[in-house]
């Protein structure tokens, strides 16, 4: 199959974040059974998602794992053209949501994996899928504790998120913290009779903004934009109508965190606040490669590009990174064009990863 025509099976299966993904798997399993592939599925604790690890080669040599998500972000926009899980092909653009963040990357790897299979490969390439990227890459975290059992230590990782493909030494650490606040409802008339949630969570908001401002000015890392790790109210609910006394309310906050800064950190004193409950959604570590490291340069090598230092979105690479997994980010499309309507990826850049994923075959001949 023509990576352009896996790209479409893969977007056809809607698996956005927080639901199953079976569907998908199955057929992933199928195809790379079918070029000779070891393939483990490894069920989450959801029961009903998994992630896959396959590999092409001797497991019992270090090698090299390719690394995608499979989850994608809702599609309820209402600027979409066509059916957004349909793959509809513009010109060049192969549109489609998760084209580009990062079914464009699975595909790629997919579609070389028959010309792969037939390479004398000295060391294993590994291919790992995983879910639930999308809500704090909740779903890697169960293949790296099953990683010891299914091959020798891998030597990197290439991370296929949308980069141009363009090798990514650094990318921030990210937290996320839900706040809630319970109140006793009643009319507002007599607010004595009953206890205001939205007004119980206030000091918590006004502590995160405190907080938000006074990491500008605490470490700094200018390889990033912004150069200081930040912090950000991204959702508060709570309340029924003007005239009732709101019995819960929630605040869902982030912290993003450059190299060296643990990103519960700066939510931490967010945990004491009276009166507040708080439970942790999410958490990823920064990514930090050096740029004397062999796998630096072997991505530069293989992708043709030479590499960029930062970037401030998150990935599962910090992650392999914190499990002894060297890595890097490297992947087709541009992240500027990701949880948008009409999410796209191009012919070329479609093409472009195959040949990455290829040259990588070839160096390890």
């Amino acid at each position: 199959m023509q990576a352009a025509e896996i790209l479409e099976r893969l977007v056809g299966f809607p698996t956005v974040v927080g639901g199953p993904n079976g569907a998908l798997i199955d057929w992933v399993a199928d195809y790379l059974g079918a070029h000779g592939a070891r393939v483990t599925r490894l069920m989450g604790p959801e029961g009903d998602r998994e992630n896959l690890f396959a590999t092409l080669g001797d497991p019992s040599r270090p090698g090299y794992i390719l690394s995608g998500h499979v989850d994608v972000v809702p599609a309820g926009e209402p600027d979409w053209l066509g059916d957004p899980f349909v793959l509809r092909q513009s010109g060049e653009r192969l549109i489609g949501r998760g084209a580009c963040d990062m079914k464009g990357f699975v595909a790629a790897v997919l579609a070389a994996v028959p010309e792969l299979s037939r390479m004398p490969l000295g060391a294993p390439i590994h291919i790992a899928l995983s879910y639930d990227e999308e809500a704090g890459c909740r779903g890697v975290p169960h293949l790296l504790e099953a990683l010891p059992d299914l091959c020798t230590a891998p030597l990197g990782c290439i991370v296929g998120e949308p980069s141009g493909l363009v090798p990514v030494l650094a990318h921030k650490g990210k937290a996320a913290l839900r706040l809630s606040a319970a109140g006793v409802a009643g009319h507002s008339s007599r607010p004595d009779l009953g206890s205001n949630a939205i007004h119980a969570l206030i000091p918590a908001l006004a502590e995160a903004v405190a907080l938000a401002g006074d990491l500008k000015d605490g470490p700094q890392d200018l390889r990033f934009e912004p150069p200081y790790s930040s912090l950000q109210v991204g959702t508060v609910s709570g309340g029924q109508a003007l005239n009732i006394i709101p019995e819960q309310a929630e605040a869902r906050i982030e912290a993003r965190a450059i190299a060296g800064v643990d990103p519960r950190k700066i939510l931490s004193p967010l945990l004491e606040i009276p009166g507040v409950a708080a439970e942790w959604l999410a958490s990823y570590p920064a990514l930090a490669l050096d740029a004397d490291h062999p796998l630096a340069a072997l991505s530069a090598a293989i992708s043709g590009h030479a590499p960029l230092q930062a970037v401030s979105y998150g990935t599962e690479a910090g992650l392999f990174q914190q499990a002894g997994v060297a890595s890097v980010i490297c992947g087709p499309g541009d992240i500027g064009r990701a949880h948008k309507p009409e999410e796209y990826l191009t012919e070329a850049e479609l093409s472009g990863a195959v040949e990455m994923v290829l040259a990588l075959g070839r160096r390890l001949i």
